[in-house]
C-alpha cells in the first residue's frame, strides 16, 4: 500500500515489543494474559474514518509533514484502519487498585498501541490509539470510545500541555462514522452514540499497575526485566539496573508524582480516577476519563459519579491518594530488594516534597516571590477559609488578583471589586463575609506592597486565564455531535495561549453559567466511554 511522504517521514523503533515478551495466543478474546508484557492485537476496520482536529505542535515533535493531515490516510492510519510500515501494534497488561481495592489483570482494554517512533527531539515517543477496537483486556467490552470522551480527551491532553502540566499529548482526534452503544450514567438508558479514536502520544504509557501485576502474580523474572527496561529506556541517566539503581528509580518516581499533583492543585484540575493504573510511571498525567476542573473552589468536589458517595478522588485529597498509590508500587518493587527500608525512605518523603511544593506553588499564584514561613501559612489558609465561604470561581479570582491595587491608601471595596467577578452569586458577599474579604485582601496588600512591581506579571504566567471548563467542553461536544466541529478546533487554538489575553475570546474565560450547575458532562461525569 502506498501512503503520502508526509506520512511516511515517521521512524520507527520498537523497544517494548521487541525486549520483553509476548503474549503467545494471538486472538483477541478476553482472557488472562500470563508471563508476557503484552498482546499483539489488530485494531478494528472502521466504516468512514474522518479527522476532526489534530495538534501541529504533536505533528511536528514525531515529524509528520506540515500537511500529513490533509491526506485521507492520515485519518485511516490515525483510526487503526491502515498500517504504516514499521508499526507493530499491541495491548499492554497491566493490573491496578481501583478506588482503593485490588482489581486484578486490567490492561489497554480499549487503548492499541501502534508503536515507538523517534521523534524531532531525540526522545521516543509511543503512539497509541484509543477506542480502535477489542483487545484480551476488554474484559468483555468492545474496546470503542465515543465522540463525547474522545473530545474531551484529545482537548485536555493539550490543553494541559500548553498550561504547563506534565501530561501525555493527543495527535489526533477522528470520527469513525459508526455508531457506538452506551450507558452513560450506568441506569439503564444506553444510546447509539457517535464513535471516535483519539491516538495519544507519550514517551511510555507504562503505569504503577505495569509492575504490580507481576508481583501479584509472583512473576519475580519478569518483575526485574520489566523494571530493567524501564530504567534502562526511560531513566537511564540513573545507571544500569542495580538495588541502587532501583531505589533510586522509586525516589525519582515519588518526586515526579508529587510535582504532577501539585501542578493540579495549582490549575484546579481534578483527574476523577486516580486509580494505580491510571498513574503513568513518568509523572505525567494519564488515562483521561471524568476528569473535571474545578470552578467553584471545593476541595471536596470531585467530578466521577462513580466516586460520588466517598469521594475518595476529590480535589484535595490528590495529594493523599497519590502517596497510596505510591505505596502499592513500593509494595510491586520489594522482590527486587533484600531491605524495604530504601521504599520506606521514599514514601514518607513523598509528603514532605509535596508539602514544600504546594507551599512554593501557592506562593507564586499569589505573587510572593518566596513562601516565608508560618505568616505566609496562615494568609493562604484564611484564603481557603474565606472561599469556603461564598461560591468563588478560583481560575477568575487568581487572574482579578494580580489586578488588586495595594497602595496602602486603597479602601477595601476598590480591591473588592478586582476580584468581585469571581463570585457566582454576589449576595453572599454579604455582612461579615465581605468584610472578612475585605480583611484578608487588606492583609495580602500588606504582604505583596514591597515586592508589587511586575507582580501582575508573575502571576498571570501561573494563573490561567483560559482551561477547559467542563460547560465548554461540552459545549464542544454539542456541535461535534452534529457534525460541527468547529468549536473544537476553536478551543484547541485558545487553550494553546491560557496565560494570554485575548481579547477576541473573552467568552472563553468566563465563569460556569447557571445552565451547567447541574447538567450531565458539566458537573458530573461518568467513566462511561
Amino acid at each position: 500500500m502506498t501512503f503520502p511522504a508526509d506520512l511516511t517521514t515517521l521512524d520507527f523503533d520498537n523497544r517494548f515489543t521487541r525486549e520483553l515478551p509476548a503474549d503467545k495466543d494471538a486472538s483477541p478474546y478476553p482472557r488472562q494474559v500470563m508471563g508476557a508484557s503484552y498482546s499483539r492485537v489488530t485494531p478494528k476496520q472502521f466504516a468512514a474514518p474522518k479527522l476532526v482536529a489534530h495538534s501541529r505542535e504533536v505533528a511536528e515533535l514525531l515529524g509528520l509533514g506540515e500537511n500529513a493531515h490533509t491526506s485521507d490516510a492520515f485519518a485511516r492510519v490515525f483510526a487503526g484502519n491502515e498500517q504504516l510500515p514499521g508499526m507493530d501494534p499491541f495491548a499492554m497488561c497491566y493490573g491496578g487498585h481501583q478506588f482503593g481495592n485490588w482489581a486484578g489483570q486490567l490492561g489497554d482494554g480499549r487503548a492499541i498501541n501502534l508503536g515507538e517512533v523517534h521523534g524531532t527531539d531525540g526522545a521516543h515517543w509511543m503512539l497509541q490509539l484509543k477506542g480502535a477496537g477489542q483487545t484480551p483486556y476488554s474484559r468483555g467490552g468492545d474496546g470503542l470510545a465515543v465522540l463525547r470522551s474522545s473530545v474531551r480527551e484529545f482537548l485536555c491532553s493539550e490543553a494541559m500541555f500548553h498550561l504547563g502540566v506534565p501530561t501525555t499529548r493527543a495527535l489526533s482526534l477522528v470520527r469513525t462514522g459508526e455508531l457506538v452503544e452506551r450507558d452513560m450514567f450506568y441506569d439503564g438508558n444506553p444510546k447509539d452514540e457517535p464513535g471516535a479514536v483519539v491516538c495519544r502520544v507519550a514517551r511510555s504509557f507504562i503505569r504503577f499497575g505495569s509492575f504490580e501485576i507481576l508481583a501479584a502474580r509472583g512473576e519475580k523474572e519478569l518483575l526485574q526485566k520489566f523494571t530493567d527496561f524501564t530504567i534502562r529506556s526511560l531513566f537511564p541517566h540513573l545507571g544500569e539496573p542495580s538495588q541502587a539503581t532501583y531505589a533510586a528509580f522509586f525516589e525519582e518516581v515519588c518526586r515526579t508524582t508529587a510535582a504532577m499533583v501539585v501542578e493540579w492543585m495549582r490549575v484546579g484540575f481534578v483527574h476523577g480516577v486516580m486509580n494505580t493504573d491510571n498513574l503513568s510511571i513518568l509523572g505525567e498525567t494519564i488515562d483521561y476519563g471524568p476528569y473535571g476542573w474545578l470552578e467553584n473552589f471545593d476541595p471536596n468536589w470531585t467530578p466521577n459519579t462513580t466516586d460520588a458517595h466517598g469521594r475518595r478522588y476529590r480535589f484535595g485529597h490528590q495529594g493523599r491518594v497519590a502517596q497510596w498509590n505510591l505505596v502499592q508500587l513500593a509494595n510491586a518493587l520489594v522482590p527486587l530488594f533484600d531491605s524495604t527500608k530504601p521504599l520506606e525512605a521514599a514514601v514518607n518523603d513523598y509528603a514532605s516534597v509535596y508539602e514544600k511544593g504546594w507551599r512554593e506553588m501557592m506562593a507564586s499564584k499569589l505573587g510572593f516571590s518566596e513562601h516565608n514561613g508560618d505568616d505566609d501559612a496562615a494568609l493562604i489558609g484564611e484564603l481557603m477559609a474565606v472561599f469556603d465561604l461564598a461560591e468563588t470561581d478560583m481560575t477568575v479570582f487568581f487572574r482579578g488578583l494580580a489586578d488588586v491595587d495595594v497602595a496602602a491608601d486603597t479602601r477595601a471595596d476598590e480591591r473588592i471589586g478586582a476580584v468581585i467577578d469571581a463570585y457566582y452569586v454576589p449576595t453572599q458577599l454579604a455582612g461579615g463575609v465581605r468584610e472578612r474579604l475585605g480583611g484578608w485582601l487588606d492583609r495580602y496588600a500588606d504582604r505583596v506592597r514591597d515586592e508589587d512591581d511586575g507582580r501582575a506579571e508573575r502571576m498571570n504566567a501561573v494563573n490561567p486565564k483560559y482551561v477547559l471548563r467542563n460547560y465548554l467542553a461540552q459545549l464542544a461536544i454539542d456541535k461535534a455531535e452534529k457534525g460541527d466541529d468547529s468549536l473544537v478546533i476553536e478551543l484547541l487554538d485558545v487553550l494553546r495561549r491560557p496565560y494570554d489575553e485575548q481579547p477576541t475570546k473573552e467568552e472563553h474565560a468566563a465563569k460556569r453559567p447557571d445552565w451547567a450547575r447541574e447538567r450531565p458532562g458539566c458537573s458530573m461525569l461518568s467513566c462511561s466511554s
